[in-house]
């Protein structure tokens, strides 16, 4: 009997549903940090953390109702990205003043990732609503390596 691990997919996607809830990003960084940490990607983890406590920690603030963070793995890239049903975009990331108390989390996005964007979702397609802001990072990995 062969008791070895089946081998673990190449491409993998996670996705977390949180309440409207002021611990949400808390609870989305020990996600991130988990799931990273297990697919072998902890060079990732640190950023894709920040990266999606940014985003989280906005959705919050802004938006009225539930949010999702999803993570997807394919290609030597992940994506992050939140969903929420805040109606507005995102403008592009600007330089706060240094003694702005705010203001820094999309720039650390714009900064950190690789590729960064928003979308938006209309009621009139009978599904979701809301939007979706999104970040990439890319990994230079052994083949095997991250499944």
């Amino acid at each position: 009997m062969d008791e070895r691990m089946p081998e673990p997919p190449t491409e993998w996607e996670y996705t977390l549903q949180v309440p409207h809830d002021p611990l949400a990003p808390a609870i989305a960084r020990a996600t991130v940090k988990l799931v990273l940490d297990r697919h072998g990607l902890p060079e990732l983890a640190d950023t894709a953390v920040l990266l999606t406590s940014e985003l989280l920690t906005n959705s919050c603030r802004y938006a009225p109702g539930p949010a999702s963070v999803r993570l997807k793995w394919a290609d030597k890239r992940l994506r992050g990205s939140v969903w929420d049903t805040g109606p507005l975009l995102p403008r592009p990331a600007t330089y706060p003043a240094p003694e702005a108390d705010g203001g820094r989390g999309l720039v650390l996005v714009e900064l950190c990732s690789s590729a960064w964007g928003s979308f938006a979702l209309g009621r009139e397609t009978g599904g979701a609503h809301g939007k979706v802001v999104w970040f990439e990072l890319l990994a230079d990995v052994p083949a095997g390596m991250a499944a």
